[in-house]
């Protein structure tokens, strides 16, 4: 019996050894040609360096009741930040020239508006905190792992909870609510509360009290 058992386990060790991936197959693609010189940043190098500065040094050793000051500092780098907008010290802005955020949004701590096309937050939205929403991904089929771009937009009143990922070209339709940790690849409906990796619609969000 324990000959048999040994035997069982050796061909299942054997099958597991057939499907170790591969490690040193030649590369498809070649980083030392990659090339992003048409990629437009939207600023001067100096401009992006003094705003990185500016990010590093001065933003997030504003003290949390300090908002406006961080609302302000966006403000001078080309944000457009509405009325009422609340901003944590610890969120990132890679370009803020080309982010836009309607009023009495709240951004939460360590978001990150990886912004190298533009991202758009509509009215009384809530990004939570460590959500990272991203512009910038590469192609995959092509040998210089090309540079690839596309905006986002959140609509007013969605709720984008803890942790989630949002792809380049995603749109969050108005109202809807995208659970914890999901990963957002394409675009969601209006009104919809949503969760999973890849992220999708679930059920209709319903306001108490609310007459239609």
């Amino acid at each position: 019996m324990k000959q048999i058992e040994n035997e069982k386990l050796g061909r299942e060790d054997s099958g597991l050894e057939e499907c170790l991936p591969i490690l040193d197959a030649k590369p498809l693609v070649d980083l030392r040609n990659y090339d992003q010189s048409t990629f437009d940043r939207g600023r001067p190098g100096w401009y992006v360096l003094l705003w990185w500065l500016v990010q590093a040094i001065v933003f997030p050793l504003t003290p949390h009741p300090l908002n406006s000051v961080r609302c302000g500092l966006l403000r001078l780098f080309g944000a457009q930040i509405g009325k009422g907008v609340l901003i944590r010290p610890t969120a990132r802005f890679t370009y803020p020239w080309k982010v836009q955020i309607g009023d009495n949004s709240w951004i939460g701590d360590d978001v990150i508006f990886y912004s190298l096309e533009k991202i758009e937050i509509g009215e009384q939205c809530v990004i939570s905190q460590k959500t990272y929403l991203c512009t910038g991904s590469h192609d995959i089929q092509d040998a210089n792992f090309k540079l690839m771009t596309a905006g986002i937009a959140i609509g007013n009143g969605a709720w984008i909870a803890t942790d989630c990922f949002i792809a380049p070209g995603v749109q969050v339709g108005s109202n809807a609510v995208v659970g914890a940790r999901s990963s957002v690849l394409k675009s969601l409906p209006a009104q919809q509360v949503c969760w999973g990796t890849p992220c999708r619609p679930r059920y209709l969000r319903e306001i108490r009290g609310v007459d239609e």
